[in-house]
């Protein structure tokens, strides 16, 4: 049960501490609100991901022993009682400290009984003109049951009085708010205090409820939400064709088993009962809000609001000193190339596939997309590659969660262009960051190879903190050439010559190198062990650090979510210190050093160290041994981190964190990077 409820109750913890970001005055206001939202979105993939697997599974591992029915239940209440006090001071922080703050900025949010006459009359006619005409009411009967609703939908549960004119007598009826339309909707200046004054469609609505029953009372309107299990649900043994069964299953993502029902704490226990009842849900699964039931909408809100002081300032990414005015073939050539983002740009690796694809000595690329997005010019590129006859070959990942439908409207753009697209090894994710290029120079065949620590994404390489090596290394072009083959044909895997890889030799790969510095302290040597990456709760990896720690070897985790190692008790893991970095970008490469009796063995990885990264997906780890390649990633990845006392959170022995405060100077590791990455 440990292992399990650590695991999400890590998530939470991990959403708390991104929630702090909120009440730091030191951030700036809309910024505050963008992280308020962040947790809200958080939230929303822990019910319909974590959770409903949970549900899904409880009597499946009450089957097989590995849990028994009140274990099962206690989970599923611990996680019910740390997600509501998380949500609980989310609402209270909006309300008590983001709106007056806000407000004092001329930035307000009105409530219906805010409103002046004015203001009201335009309300009106803009629900006449936007939502009237596409409003479904769906009043309750033997001819109407309740709606399937939409996941994550905006719902009012309206509460009536009298006949209608066919003489129907309905006290309940449902409006579903429809998606096209913006939750906040900013008021004109002229009727209003400031040029950015809102008012929610949920305040819209829920003034004008009563002009879709028209000749009866409207006694109630209440508005909720229901969260649903996203997961696709597709059948090894049944399948035939991968992409045709996704395709099957997207449609019905959104009508999945409820998992919880959020409503207005305005709505009384007799509605609230009723709809649980509806979704079969109980009532740990209910969570009532003292605010809008969807605060994801308010993220929008920064980029309606003209207010650069109230944001983070402005930060372009610098162009690699090494590609400046030269050729990117020729560079890449010369050295290997390190790509730090978001404070380098991406743009080197979408130069690297643009000109590729024009280049008539470029004869082949092969690329993964896990998560590329819907816009990408890199797809773009690969997609021109084809169509210009060169052989493309790209692994689409078609179970990356949430990024399916745009995965295989890209498989299906390539297959057209005449690439050759395959989608993975069915049960093994292809979570790896590769892509290689074969370029016929001087009549010999040359390899050019990106690897990297992150997603093929455009916009997420602004966001996210990651590492790409761009490379001509022969034996890392063979491994990665051989990875390819693997993955798009039938065989064993054969021994790599650089690269490890998951599921076949990455874990043994840790676990040795941390039995190695254990064996190097027993011995009286220096043992050092320093890793970052998102997660870490694989058992025999957390056995082997708890070993190691024992033995003298010094232990420094960068972990930013889920940790189920705990530093510091007595016995067992004094050695080791963890800790999470939540600042403006979010934290995301995967690093691993080891001492190794001064040798000093550097690693950058796609994996987290998770059963799942593992053994259950395809991944790549990539040794660094350019000696300048190797400083900066220490530096830049590991030393800079540790030192952080601005956006650094200390893990104590309990599993809580502790916000570590600045004493001096400040050192903020982004900050400092930004800066010396600065145009």
């Amino acid at each position: 049960m440990s292992n399990v409820l650590n695991r999400e109750l890590g998530l939470l913890e991990f959403n708390r501490r991104v929630l702090a970001q909120a009440e730091d005055p030191n951030i700036p206001l809309l910024e505050r609100l963008r992280f308020l939202c962040i947790v809200s979105s958080n939230l929303d993939e822990f019910f319909e991901v974590r959770v409903a697997w949970l549900k899904q599974n409880k009597e499946q591992r009450v089957k097989r022993g590995q849990l028994n029915v009140e274990e099962s239940k206690q989970i599923l209440a611990d996680i019910a009682s740390t997600a509501k006090a998380l949500i609980s001071k989310q609402y209270k922080i909006l309300r008590e400290t983001l709106l007056p703050t806000l407000k004092d900025e001329g930035i307000w949010f009105l409530r219906r009984r805010e409103w002046t006459k004015e203001q009201q009359l335009w309300v009106h006619a803009y629900f006449v003109r936007e939502l009237l005409p596409i409003l479904t009411p769906i009043g309750l009967d033997p001819s109407h049951p309740f709606p399937k609703l939409l996941n994550k939908s905006l719902n009012f549960v309206v509460e009536l009085e009298g006949k209608d004119a066919f003489g129907r007598q309905s006290n309940i009826a449902i409006v579903q708010a429809p998606r096209i339309l913006p939750r906040m909707v900013r008021l004109p200046e002229h009727i209003s205090t400031s040029q950015n004054t809102f008012v929610f469609l949920s305040s819209i609505l829920h003034a004008h409820v009563h002009e879709l029953f028209l000749g009866m009372e409207v006694k109630g309107c209440y508005q909720f939400r229901v969260t649903r299990d996203t997961d696709l649900a597709v059948d090894e043994e049944d399948i035939k064709n991968l992409r045709i069964a996704i395709e099957d299953e997207l449609h019905d993502r959104q009508y999945g088993q409820a998992v919880r029902l959020e409503v207005a704490d305005t709505c009384p226990a007799y509605m609230q009962e009723f709809l649980l009842k509806q979704f079969g849900l109980s009532e740990q699964d209910l969570y009532c809000v003292d605010g809008p039931v969807n605060l994801v909408r308010m993220m929008s809100v920064p980029d309606m609001v003209n207010r650069s002081d109230l944001v983070f300032p402005p930060f372009t990414p610098s162009i690699p000193a090494e590609l400046v005015n030269r050729s990117i073939f020729d560079a890449i050539s010369r050295s290997d190339i390190l790509l730090h983002h978001p404070y380098q740009s991406f743009q080197p690796v979408v130069d690297l596939v643009q000109q590729g694809a024009i280049d008539p000595s470029v004869i082949a690329i092969k690329m993964t997309v896990y998560r590329t997005g819907t816009d990408s010019d890199l797809m773009k590129a690969l997609i021109a590659a084809a169509q210009a006859g060169k052989q493309v070959t790209v692994v689409v990942e078609l179970m990356a969660r949430f990024d399916e439908e745009a995965n295989i409207n890209w498989a299906s753009l390539l297959e057209d262009a005449g690439a050759h697209v395959v989608y993975g090894v069915f049960g093994y994710k292809v979570h790896a960051k590769m892509l290689m290029l074969v370029r016929r120079e001087n009549g010999l065949l040359k390899h050019y190879v990106h690897l990297g620590t992150g997603n093929y994404n455009q916009k997420t390489a602004r966001l996210y903190t990651d590492f790409g090596l761009l490379t001509c290394d022969e034996d890392i072009a063979s491994d990665v050439n051989d990875i390819f083959i693997q993955i798009t044909g039938l065989g064993k895997a054969g021994g790599l010559k650089k690269l490890f890889q998951s599921p076949f030799t990455l874990h043994n790969m840790v676990i040795r190198n941390i039995e190695r510095e254990t064996q190097h302290a027993l011995s009286g040597k220096k043992g050092l062990i320093i890793a970052k990456m998102n997660a870490l709760v694989e058992t025999q990896v957390i056995e082997a650090l708890y070993k190691a720690s024992q033995a003298g070897v010094k232990i420094q985790l960068i972990i930013r979510g889920v940790c189920g190692l705990r530093p510091g008790v007595k016995g067992l893991s004094e050695n080791i210190s963890v800790r999470s970095i939540v600042g403006r970008f979010l934290e995301h490469p995967r690093i691993y050093y080891f001492y190794n009796d001064a040798k000093e063995d550097l690693f950058i990885s796609s994996a987290d160290w998770m059963g799942r990264n593992f053994f259950r997906r395809i991944e790549t780890c990539t040794p660094i041994t350019n000696k300048k390649v190797k400083r900066r990633v220490f530096y830049e990845g590991l030393r800079l981190f540790l030192s952080d006392n601005c956006n650094s959170w200390e893990m104590n022995s309990d599993g809580t964190y502790k916000k570590r405060v600045a004493r001096g100077q400040k050192r903020a590791a982004q900050t400092l990077l930004m800066q010396k990455y600065t145009k």
